[in-house]
């Protein structure tokens, strides 16, 4: 009984909304179509944009959601959570403690290295991946972040080299000029 009450409950929806579109004049159908179209070439920009930052290895992931080795996730502040690349430094910081200070001062980690064995590529649907190992002071870990076509919305793998406590950051992939997060002591 309670599967058909839904059925009926979501057919009820479905004709609803296309009542609604039904009952606009033609210029206001004219209007959405062109806030569609304006909405679908400003995510192309923020894409392209969001390619070339990590093509030029200028780029910042700014990551609102952590998701840890046995599927567990947190939604964490992206100010200060993230994975950058500039000037040939690569960094990753993680910060889930806001209420002790932990290593890095925030209540997290935050490590630097060099990032070497870049690899790029773009498949056939256009999803952009890039793959890159980095090595440092408490880091030695290899990176791989994916870019979904018409996206800014990545998810990034960091997978140790020692050990396989990987975690994946998902969140916005910004040009290193337009990012606004807190860096914090590094090891």
């Amino acid at each position: 009984m309670t599967r058909f009450t839904l059925i009926i409950g979501l057919l009820a929806a479905l004709l609803c909304s296309c009542a609604s579109t039904a009952n606009l004049s033609p210029e206001q159908r004219e209007a959405r179509e062109q806030e569609k179209r304006i909405n679908a070439i400003r995510d192309s920009m923020a894409h392209e944009l969001a390619v070339q930052s990590l093509d030029k290895l200028d780029f910042v992931l700014e990551a609102d959601k952590l998701i840890f080795k046995r599927g567990r996730s947190a939604y964490v502040s992206s100010a200060t959570n993230f994975i950058s690349v500039v000037d040939g430094r690569a960094t990753v910081q993680i910060a889930l403690l806001k209420s002790r200070p932990g290593i890095n001062g925030i209540g997290g980690i935050t490590v630097e290295g060099s990032p070497s064995s870049i690899k790029r590529s773009i498949d056939k649907k256009g999803n952009y991946r890039m793959s890159m190992s980095v090595s440092g002071t408490g880091i030695s870990a290899t990176v791989f972040i994916t870019l979904p076509a018409g996206s800014t919305y990545a998810t990034a793998v960091i997978t140790p080299n020692f050990h396989s406590y990987n975690i994946t950051l998902q969140g916005k992939v910004l040009p290193a000029s337009a990012s606004s997060v807190y860096k914090a002591r590094p090891l």
